[in-house]
């Protein structure tokens, strides 16, 4: 499923924020999570920028010493257009699941990352490290409206 990301106009503010400095470990974990995107066809490397916005992404840690990385879209989010698709209540789906008898489970590895972006989209989905210009060929992580096509796919297959 290839999405597009609807935004106001005018898009994009003018912003052009260099990387965070980084320490020696931040910039190992980063480079380590850059290629792992890369490596599974999510972000791409670009030349140059041209005039939209750019994000620096920021390392997130979990308990258990693995990590990756999260960007702040927050101008993107704030001129992209709300996509209004029912994302169930969690009361709800275990009311469902009560009146079950079998229960399988399945993972969805990189969740978000399972919905592409028509190449005009892409373009919005900028970040700068210390390994250069990447943008986002599949959903990452905080997008204002990242929950929605994926529940919308998961409607669709389950």
């Amino acid at each position: 499923m290839e999405l597009y990301l609807d935004v106001e106009r005018p898009y994009p503010p003018m912003i052009r924020r260099p990387s965070y400095p980084e320490s020696l470990e931040t910039r190992k974990q980063i480079e380590k999570n850059i290629n792992e995107l890369l490596d599974m066809d999510f972000i791409r490397k670009i030349g140059n920028n041209g005039i939209v916005e750019i994000t620096t992404p920021v390392l997130t840690t979990w308990h258990d010493g693995n990590s990756r990385v999260c960007e702040d879209f927050i101008a993107l989010n704030n001129y992209t257009k709300a996509d209004r698709y029912h994302i169930p209540k969690i009361p709800h789906a275990l009311e469902k699941l009560a009146k079950t008898k079998n229960i399988n489970k399945m993972a969805c590895m990189k969740g978000f990352h399972q919905n592409g972006f028509k190449p005009n989209s892409m373009k919005l989905l900028r970040i700068i490290c210390c390994m250069g210009i990447y943008e986002y060929t599949r959903m990452p992580f905080g997008i204002k409206n990242a929950p929605a096509p994926f529940q919308r796919m998961m409607d669709t297959m389950f």
